[in-house]
């Protein structure tokens, strides 16, 4: 298979039927504006032919960075099948729609949670946000409209390294770099 982007979904099927916890689960990298590096665990929401899709709030510390450097880097790792894939490649802010869609999606208890609390910015302690958010679940008779400041990312890749490990420690690691509308695959050494 040449194009990077089937395999990674056929990966993240296995890793599904295998039980693997939060198989979805990617680590997205950013960088600030004094070029300090900054990571953290996102949910890849949708992976379309030529992007992958993961949503934020719009005001967050990862939003901001994004916006200030588009270039970022993904990583999945599934122990359990010994598999990894980075990314690397340009995120962009997705129109509106597939960010209202998406948000529709999510748990009941998820959107809730999105409208109570401002993801990351300082407070004083949680029971003020717990009661918030206790209030809504009872008094809450349709799901909420996804918020304003709620986006879509898509981050079309300009790399894809699949690594393979092997027993005797010769793993396999597949390199595509992008070339126009195709891959350039390169095996590298382990």
């Amino acid at each position: 298979m040449s194009d990077p982007l089937a395999i990674l979904d056929s990966w993240l099927d296995d890793a599904r039927k295998a039980d693997v916890p939060a198989p979805r689960a990617m680590t997205l990298a950013t960088v600030d504006p004094d070029g300090r590096p900054s990571a953290r665990t996102v949910s890849l929401k949708r992976l379309e032919d030529d992007a992958l899709v993961f949503t934020s709030a719009l005001w967050t510390r990862k939003a901001r960075e994004v916006e200030a450097n588009p270039r970022v880097a993904l990583l999945f790792h599934w122990p359990e099948l010994g598999r990894q894939a980075h990314i690397a490649g340009t995120a962009t802010l997705a129109e509106r729609a597939l960010a209202e869609e998406l948000f529709a999606e999510r748990d009941p208890a998820h959107q809730l949670q999105t409208v109570v609390s401002r993801q990351g910015e300082p407070i004083d302690d949680l029971d003020a946000i717990r009661d918030r958010l206790a209030h809504l679940a009872a008094t809450q008779e349709t799901a909420p409209a996804c918020p304003e400041d709620w986006g879509a990312f898509r981050i079309r890749p300009e790399a894809i390294e699949l690594w393979s490990e092997a027993p005797d420690r010769l793993h396999e690691r597949r390199l595509f770099e992008r070339q126009g509308t195709g891959w350039k695959l390169t095996l590298l050494a382990p």
